[in-house]
Parts: structure tokens; C-alpha cells; sequence
């Protein structure tokens, strides 16, 4: 470890304290098994020029297996050469057979190039590997469609630009004898419905092209180690799988820390603007939309006596600074394009100020980059010209990053199996390697620093995906009658529901019923966004020079680039002088300003069906479809000094209707009466109790804070009782509820818990505060918000 401890000897003595808990992962010694029989020896040649004498046992089990043409997942910890699992078997078809083509599927651009430099580095004659994502040339496209044999893509490109055209695709779809589908952990909840059906549509057409006599690709799925992968690559792919679980290679050793930010009194300028501050509405006219979306910094207590913690980004930011001036190699992850954005502006800013110069060898690193910017990073990172890097979850996959000595992670990822495939990003070949998982004033980041048998030892989540959501069923269903027309012997690859969705569609128009099966009606083929984010992504220009700056997601338009929005982008600040949601586009302005903007929400929810209840006592446990209405109605500008709110911004956006999947919980008034808590501290009890449970439901359901929203309330229209609501925030719902609704009782003794445990008097980030609350926090009340889950708990 002495390449990694300079970082801790940095640290001030004083930030003792911020240190919770310390893991120390044991290296682990290799097992090799002998080259497969049937590699060919120039492959097993270009291999062993590369370092790689023997293959560990798992690579060569899985290789096998995809040999035989048996449909394989290989589940294994990251840096632990999946690559070559599946590289193995997909070379050897193509040297063994010039007509043989292979297809391989990754989530981010960033991995597929890595793939493709990992294929040219072996020199292989006549396999002729090939990008194709959005980043192509237009020019080469037509070349890769007739001449590459190896095809390196994603979901979105499969769906919008090969399937849709299969026909010119025909030699390289009558070859296809393998398809990887990498990181297949990441294909969860809506996006992983989709993908599951992008699959079965890819099979579909495919087996309109294999030569008769022959079977369809054999697919190989690689994923960081994750709970049931073989049920999980199954239901993905539509086909049986056999899972390669056990990892043979070496590994270093680990040292992973648990950093919770130290608490910080108010500042008294900011305690005397918040006292002024005008009462906000109570829940009742008001409810709060707890989208969880990303917050730059820690929340103000509203509470005028409460500390808040200091901002898990500025302590992320000061760690990668202390890591970079003692030479320590390291790589930031940050949940937003924003916050990484901050973390390496504020580490540059410290570098500079302690060395001049130094700060140079931080940067920024996200979605939504030029192809170029993000190239150049990548090269810069691995060849050393860059010591620290602040980066989204975009790096977090697969690629390569060789020489890293140490990993910050900036608030737990979501899941555990991100939070380790984040954490394996440093260390890879074989050495020592830190990580600090530094916690975000927020419960379940409190939870866990102060809970780690809740990290350590713990089985990776199974991945959730729900193809027989019907919002997702019936646009793929489209999609594959445009490709081509659907016969009642396709129906079985879609599912049991397929012939009752299609049967809507031809009700609705969409689709026309013929003899022969379903036929697509219109001209144009179907506009269907995997992603769920209702569009394409919003442009960010800047409007002096036409200059595109880079993309922002639909979903997150109405947050992060309305207008008046301060947007980051490599360090340099932007004001967004107008959202054009007609153009996609958001125009902007270079600009410095002293102050941030906090875009605010309202919702509010209609119970639409009820799936299941559970009744004990005064309390109903529910699960059903919900129709939840937000609107962005506002924005505040904040004092980057002080967080004094300089004003509140009206805006004029559209209201999004979003149809999904609740579960929700209520308990009669007379057992709130002998809690001994007051009606008029309903809705601060309950609301207090919505902010936490979802803060911890990514604790025993594969999501992300923002993957969920809520609401309570003292008394709702639909169950006439109070009610605590919480929701997936997508279309027709990812699976996520009915994961809360069947552990529900574990998942709530964890959220209690937090809110017992937390040190505070009256609530904060830490337990029940959340930074998007449509109601600024207001009202909310910590001890009552105990008393309500000991309820729920006593009587569930």
C-alpha cells in the first residue's frame, strides 16, 4: 500500500474524526487453466504477445461454454479479464471462418473504444473490428455495414440504426455467430426492459438471415458481480443462461475507508436569512415532489439552531487535492455532470493556489462531452499527463484505466454493485489499491457509514427489469411489426401478455390485423426512447457563437437548463438565457456569477388500481398504479458565499404527466392519536417519514435516490387517511415498488433507524431533510416521523 497511504498522511489531524470505519480486502493469489484445445495458435500467439500466458479458470469455464454454444453470463469482480472470456471464443469463430461476424453491445461509447483498441492491439488478420454508435462518420458507416466483421455498438444505435435496416445488414446478420452484451448489469428498470425486447427483436430478425441448419447467435452477457446473474441475463436475453460466478484472478489488496463530512455550526449571515425567510405552504396545498435529483451542495437547515454537514462535494474536491500533491493517481466519481464539474473546478482552484501550474492535471470528465474532449481525457488519464480526474458514472465501466491508485466515490452510487465496480477502477493488474466513500448528508449515506455490514459481506443486489411492463411492451412491439410483421408464432418470444397488448394496439389503430399476422400502418418507423426520457436530448449552445457546448437528457432539462439555469461545462460557467423545449435546444451565455440556482417542483398523485394490500391493524400496506403530475413551477438563486437566497424566479414550463407504480402506506387517526401525536404535526411526521424512506429504499431495491419520487400527506383524496406515497419514476414503473412493497418491513426498520440514530434535534440532511423537496423542507418533524414508523413497524 505505500503507493496509496501518502493520501491518508495528508489529511489534518483534526479530520480524524470523519473516518468511521476502515475495510482492509485481502489480496487474492490466480488460478490458470490450459488454452482451450480448439483456440487457433495465431490468436493464442497474439495473446501471449500481450502478457497473457494462460487464461484464469473462470475465462476459460465461460469461453468454453460460449464454445459449445451454450448461452453464458460471466458474473466476476472488475479487472478480472472478462474480456477475454468472451474474446476468446467470438476471435476463434472468425479466424476459423471467414463468413463469421460477431456483434457486441455496451452501454457507454467510452467502453465500446476501449473494446475496439483492445481488438486492433491483437493485430488479428481479416477480423476487421468496427465502431458504429453516433459518434461514426457518416462516410464510414456504409463501410462498416459492408466490411466489418466485428461490429462494436450500443442498445440505442441496435434499436435506432441497425434493426430499422436490417435489410442492408443482411451479410453481416446472415454471419452473426456471437453477440456480447458487456456490463449487463447496468440494463435495469426501464432502460433494462427495453433493451431486454431490443434483444428479442435482435433474435427475431436474425433468424430471418441464418442459413438453414444453423442456430442463432449464442450470446454471451459479462457483468460485475451481481446477485442471481443467471436469472438475470435469462430474463434479459429470453433464453436460458449458465452463469461463470467464481473469480480466479489475482486481485491486490484493498483499503476502503468510510468518510462522513464533519458537522459545521451555521454561519450567522445565513441563520439571519433563513429567519426572515416568509413562511412556506404546508403540505396540504403544496405536496412535495422528492424526484431526488442531485444536489451541488448540502441542504441549509431550515431549522435555524441545526448544523448541517459540510458538503460531501467540497470534501471529495479536497481530498483529490490532497491526493494530487502527494502524487497519488486518482480517479473522482460524482453522481452529477454538475458535481463533477465542481469537484475538479474546486480541486484546480486549491492545486493552483498551493502550486502554481498543478491544477492542471485535474479535469472533468462526463456525458455529454464532445467525442473529441472525451478521447482526450481517456489518453490523458492513462498515460499519467492527468493525476486526478472528477467523473460522472460514465467511466465507471469496463474501460481499462491502468496505473490508478486510489478512488474517491462522492456519495454511495445506488448499489452495491456499482459502488464495487466504481471501487475496482484503482488497482486493476494486481496492485494495492484505496477507495473512501465519502457520504452525502443524506440518510442512507448516513446509514451506511455508520452501518458497514451493510456494504461488506453483503451479496450484490439482483439486477430488477420488467419487460411485461406495458410501456414498455407495447411501443417494442411497434418497433418489431415495423421491422417486420409480426406472426402468432413471434408472440412467445415477447411473453404471455404480447397477444393481449396487440390486440389493443389494432383496437387503437396503431396496428392493423391481417391473416398473415400484425403489419406497422404508418410511413414513418416508431419514435421509442429506451431511456424513458420522452425525447431526444436538449442541446446546449452557446448563443454568441453557435458553439455546441454539449447535451442534456430530456428527463433533466427542466433542473438543469432552464432559463436563468447556471450550467457548468469543463469548469466554465454558463447562465441558460433561454430553454427552447419546441427545438431541443438550450441557448446560454458565458458567465461568473456569485450565486446557484435550486429549481423547484410540486406534484401531486391519483391512486388509478390497486394490485395488492396488506392489512395489520391501523395500518394498510398498498401496491398500484398511480398517476403523478409535477410541474417545475420556480427557481431560487442562492449566495455561493453564504447560500442566502437572493430571490425566487417564476417559470413557465409544462406540467409532465407521469403513469406508474406506487407503493404506499397509511395509518388511521386514532392510532395517530394514541402515538400521542397531534393532528396539527401530521404532515410534518409524515412528511418527515416520506423524505427518509426514500433516502433508504435504494438500501433493498436496485435504484438510485432519483430513480424514485414521493409524496404524504394528512389526508388523501384517494385512501381518505394520511398517507405516505412512494414511486418509480418512470413510465408504467421499473420495478422498484414492488421490490418496497415485498421488504417493506425491512426497509422501513432501516429508515427508522436513521432517523433515530441521527444525531441532530429537529431533522436535517442527514436523516429527513431532502434537497429537492417541492415544500422547501416545511413542514417536517423528526421525533413525531420515529413515533409513525415504530407504528408501522409494531403493527406490519
Amino acid at each position: 500500500m505505500t503507493a496509496v497511504l501518502p493520501l491518508f498522511s495528508f489529511l489534518p489531524p483534526r479530520r480524524a474524526e470523519s473516518l468511521t470505519h476502515v475495510e482492509h480486502v485481502p489480496p487474492r493469489a490466480g488460478a490458470v487453466a490450459p488454452w482451450p484445445d480448439w483456440t487457433p495458435p495465431l490468436l493464442r500467439s497474439a495473446f501471449t504477445a500481450r502478457g497473457v500466458d494462460q487464461p484464469w479458470t473462470h475465462q476459460a469455464t465461460a469461453a468454453h461454454l460460449a464454445w459449445s454454444g451454450t448461452h453464458t453470463v460471466i458474473a466476476t469482480g472488475t479487472g478480472s479479464g472478462k474480456s477475454l472470456a468472451y474474446q476468446l471464443p467470438l476471435l476463434s469463430s472468425l479466424l476459423t471462418d471467414d463468413k463469421a461476424t460477431a456483434l457486441y453491445l455496451s452501454p457507454t461509447k467510452a467502453l465500446a473504444a476501449d473494446q475496439l483498441r483492445s481488438l486492433h492491439g491483437l493485430d488479428l488478420p481479416g477480423v476487421r473490428p468496427a465502431g458504429y454508435d453516433g459518434d461514426t462518420p457518416r462516410e464510414e458507416r456504409d463501410w462498416v455495414r459492408q466490411h466489418a466483421r466485428v461490429v462494436l455498438t450500443n442498445p440505442d444505435m441496435l434499436h435506432h440504426g441497425i434493426l430499422p435496416n436490417h435489410a442492408s445488414w443482411a451479410r453481416f446478420l446472415r454471419g452473426l455467430r456471437f453477440v456480447v452484451v458487456d456490463e449487463c448489469h447496468t440494463y435495469r428498470g426501464v432502460f433494462g426492459s427495453h433493451v431486454a425486447h431490443v434483444l428479442r427483436r435482435l433474435r427475431r430478425v436474425t433468424a430471418r438471415y441464418t442459413p438453414r441448419g444453423l442456430s442463432g447467435p449464442c450470446f454471451i452477457l459479462a457483468s460485475a458481480t451481481s446477485g442471481d446473474p443467471q436469472a438475470s441475463g435469462s430474463r434479459l436475453v429470453g433464453l436460458p443462461m449458465a452463469a461463470v460466478t467464481e473469480d480466479a484472478s489475482p486481485r491486490g489488496g484493498v483499503t476502503f475507508a468510510l468518510w462522513e463530512p464533519p458537522l459545521l455550526p451555521p454561519a450567522p449571515d445565513s441563520l439571519a436569512s433563513l429567519r426572515s425567510l416568509p413562511s412556506l405552504p404546508s403540505s396540504a396545498s403544496l405536496p412535495p415532489l422528492d424526484d431526488g435529483s442531485v444536489a451541488l451542495d448540502a441542504t441549509f437547515a431550515v431549522r435555524d439552531a441545526e448544523p448541517v454537514r459540510r458538503s460531501a462535494l467540497r470534501e471529495t474536491a479536497d481530498l483529490l487535492t490532497d491526493a494530487v500533491v502527494a502524487g497519488v493517481r486518482t480517479l473522482a466519481f460524482v453522481r452529477s455532470r454538475k458535481g463533477a464539474e465542481l469537484v475538479a473546478s474546486m480541486a484546480r482552484r486549491s492545486l493552483n493556489h498551493a502550486v502554481p501550474g498543478l491544477g492542471e492535471r485535474v479535469a472533468a470528465y462526463r456525458a455529454g462531452y464532445l467525442r473529441e474532449e472525451r478521447r482526450a481525457l481517456e489518453r490523458d488519464l492513462m498515460d499519467g499527463t492527468l493525476l486526478g480526474l472528477a467523473s460522472t458514472n460514465a467511466l465507471e465501466l469496463g474501460v481499462d484505466l491502468v496505473g490508478l491508485d486510489a478512488v474517491l466515490i462522492s456519495g454511495y452510487p445506488g448499489t452495491l454493485a456499482s459502488l464495487w465496480q466504481q471501487a475496482g477502477r484503482a488497482g486493476r493488474a494486481g496492485r494495492d489499491a484505496l477507495c473512501v466513500l465519502v457520504a452525502r448528508d443524506d440518510p442512507l449515506d448516513t446509514y451506511l457509514v455508520h452501518h458497514p455490514e451493510a456494504l461488506f459481506g453483503k451479496p450484490v443486489e439482483a439486477t430488477v427489469l420488467d419487460p411485461a411492463n406495458p410501456h414498455v411492451l407495447a411501443p417494442q412491439l411497434c418497433c418489431a411489426a415495423a421491422e417486420l410483421p409480426l406472426t402468432p408464432a413471434d408472440l412467445p418470444l415477447f411473453g404471455p401478455t404480447a397477444e393481449s397488448t396487440l390486440d389493443a394496439l389494432v383496437a387503437a389503430g396503431i396496428l392493423r390485423r391481417r391473416p398473415s399476422g400484425w403489419y406497422w400502418t404508418e410511413r414513418q418507423r416508431p419514435d421509442v426512447d429506451l431511456r424513458g426520457a420522452g425525447g431526444g436530448p436538449v442541446a446546449v449552445v452557446e448563443e454568441s457563437t453557435g458553439r455546441l457546448l454539449g447535451t442534456v437528457d430530456t428527463g433533466s432539462a427542466h433542473h438543469q437548463v432552464h432559463t436563468g439555469a447556471v450550467h457548468l461545462h469543463q469548469g466554465t460557467a454558463y447562465v441558460v438565457d433561454k430553454l427552447d423545449l419546441a427545438d431541443s435546444v438550450a441557448l446560454v451565455h458565458a458567465e461568473e456569477p456569485d450565486w446557484s440556482t435550486h429549481p423547484r417542483d410540486v406534484t401531486s398523485l391519483t391512486v388509478l388500481s390497486v394490485r395488492q394490500t396488506r392489512t395489520a391493524g391501523p395500518v394498510t400496506l398498498s401496491l398500484g398504479e398511480v398517476e403523478v403530475t409535477s410541474q417545475v413551477v420556480s427557481y431560487q438563486r442562492r449566495r455561493i458565499s453564504s447560500g442566502e437566497v437572493i430571490d425566487t424566479c417564476q417559470l413557465d414550463l409544462p406540467e409532465r404527466i407521469l403513469k406508474t407504480v406506487a407503493v404506499w402506506w397509511t395509518v388511521s387517526p386514532e392510532a395517530l392519536d394514541e402515538a400521542g401525536i397531534p393532528e396539527v404535526d401530521w404532515p410534518g411526521a409524515l412528511h418527515a417519514a416520506e423524505h427518509a424512506s426514500i433516502g433508504l429504499l435504494p438500501l433493498v431495491a436496485t435504484c438510485d435516490r432519483w430513480d424514485i419520487g414521493g409524496l404524504s400527506t394528512a389526508l388523501h383524496a384517494d385512501t381518505a387517511l394520511p398517507t405516505v406515497f412512494v414511486y418509480d419514476g418512470h413510465p408504467g414503473g421499473a420495478g422498484f415498488a414492488e421490490r418496497a412493497f415485498d421488504v417493506a418491513t425491512d426497509w422501513l426498520a432501516a429508515t427508522r433507524t436513521v432517523v433515530a440514530e441521527c444525531r441532530c434535534e429537529q431533522g436535517c440532511p442527514s436523516c429527513v431533510q431532502s434537497p429537492k423537496c417541492g415544500n422547501g423542507n416545511n413542514p417536517l418533524n423528526k421525533h413525531d416521523a420515529v413515533q409513525v414508523l415504530s407504528l408501522v413497524l409494531s403493527a406490519l
